[in-house]
C-alpha cells in the first residue's frame, strides 16, 4: 500500500511531469531532425548542461534551506582567473586546483558569516558580493583575455571510455547532493531550516552555523563548476559566470524546488538541468534564435513555478 501510495504521490509531482515534457520534447525534436536523439549530441548535451548542473545543485542545497546566493557568477568569475593566473605562472594544475576550490568556499563562508550574522536578506546581500568578487576578478584580469593554451583542458574536454569526463563530474556531484540531502542529518536539518528556521532553532538546530557551512560548500560547488567551465572554454576574461546564478536557480525552480524553501527534490532539478538544456540544444538544431530562446526559457520558468504553486492557488 505505501509503495502504491508513493507512485501515486510521484505521478502527481512536477518532476514526473517534467519527466513527460522531456519524453515529447525529445520525441518531437527528433521528428523533425533525427540528429537530436543521436549519440553524439547527447553526449553534446550533457556537455553543454554539465557547468549550468553543476552551479544547480549548489543552488539547490540553498534553496533548500530558504537561501539565495546572486554571488555565484562572480564566484565562478573570481576562481576561473585565479587559477588561469596560477596555472600560467608555472604552478602545477593540482595545486592551482586546490587553491581556486579553497578560495571560492572561502568566498561562500563569507556570504554565509554576513548572512547568518546580519540577518539581511541573501539576496541583497549576496548580489552586492557578486561585484565584490566580479571587481576583483576584473582588476586581476585588467579586462583582457588570458588563455591556458591547452593546459586545462582534460577536466571539461577529456574522456573516459568515451564518456566526458564533465558529465561524470555531473553525475558524481548530483549524486553527492542526492545523497546529503536525503540521507544525513545535516540535510535533514537543512531542510528544516528551509521549512521554519524559528522553529528550527527552537528545536536545539543552529540555524547560523548551518547557514555558513551551506554556503561555504556550495560556494566550493561553484568553484568546481567555474573549473569545469575554464576548462572547456581554454581561456578566461572577468565576467565568465555571467548569468550562471539565474539559470541555476531557474533551473531548480523547474524542477520544483520552492523559493520559499524546505520543497522539492533534488532529482526534480536535475530534470529541470535536462530540460533547459534539451530546450537550448533543440532550438539550435531547429535554427531558432537566441533572441527567442530567452523568451521561451523565461516563460517555462514562470509555468514552472506556477505549477508549483498550484495548491495555493486552489485554495484562495
Amino acid at each position: 500500500m505505501q509503495s502504491k501510495f508513493q507512485i501515486r504521490k510521484f505521478l502527481r509531482s512536477q518532476p514526473a511531469l517534467l519527466l513527460l515534457v522531456i519524453i515529447f520534447l525529445g520525441g518531437f525534436t527528433t521528428l523533425i531532425n533525427p540528429n537530436f536523439i543521436g549519440q553524439a549530441n547527447i553526449l553534446a548535451i550533457g556537455q553543454q548542461i554539465s557547468v549550468l548542473g553543476i552551479a544547480t545543485m549548489a543552488a539547490t542545497m540553498l534553496l533548500k534551506s530558504g537561501l539565495f546566493d546572486l554571488s555565484s557568477s562572480g564566484i565562478i568569475s573570481l576562481t576561473c582567473v585565479l587559477v588561469t593566473l596560477l596555472i600560467t605562472n608555472d604552478v602545477s594544475i593540482p595545486i592551482a586546483v586546490l587553491i581556486g576550490i579553497t578560495a571560492s568556499s572561502s568566498m561562500g563562508f563569507i556570504n554565509g558569516v554576513i548572512v547568518s550574522k546580519t540577518k539581511t536578506p541573501p539576496l541583497i546581500i549576496t548580489l552586492g558580493m557578486s561585484f565584490v568578487y566580479g571587481g576583483i576578478a576584473l582588476v586581476l584580469t585588467g579586462g583582457v583575455f588570458i588563455g591556458l593554451k591547452g593546459s586545462f583542458a582534460y577536466l571539461g574536454n577529456g574522456r573516459i571510455f568515451g564518456i566526458p569526463v564533465s558529465i561524470i563530474v555531473l553525475f558524481v556531484v548530483v549524486l553527492v547532493t542526492f545523497f546529503v540531502v536525503n540521507y544525513t542529518r545535516y540535510g535533514r536539518r537543512l531542510t528544516a531550516i528551509g521549512n521554519n528556521p524559528e522553529a528550527a532553532y527552537l528545536a536545539g538546530v543552529k540555524v547560523d552555523k548551518y547557514i555558513i557551512a551551506n554556503y561555504t560548500i556550495c560556494g566550493g560547488v561553484f568553484g568546481l563548476a567555474g573549473l569545469v567551465l575554464l576548462s572547456r572554454l581554454g581561456s578566461v576574461v572577468a565576467g565568465v559566470g555571467a548569468g550562471i546564478e539565474l539559470r541555476s536557480i531557474a533551473a531548480a525552480i523547474v524542477g520544483g524546488i520552492s523559493v520559499s524553501g524546505g520543497k522539492g527534490s533534488v532529482f526534480g532539478a536535475f530534470l529541470g538541468v535536462i530540460l533547459m538544456g534539451m530546450l537550448a540544444n533543440g532550438m539550435n538544431i531547429l535554427g531558432i534564435s537566441s533572441y527567442y530562446q530567452n523568451i521561451v526559457l523565461g516563460i517555462v520558468m514562470v509555468l514552472a513555478v506556477i505549477i508549483s504553486n498550484i495548491d495555493k492557488i486552489k485554495r484562495s
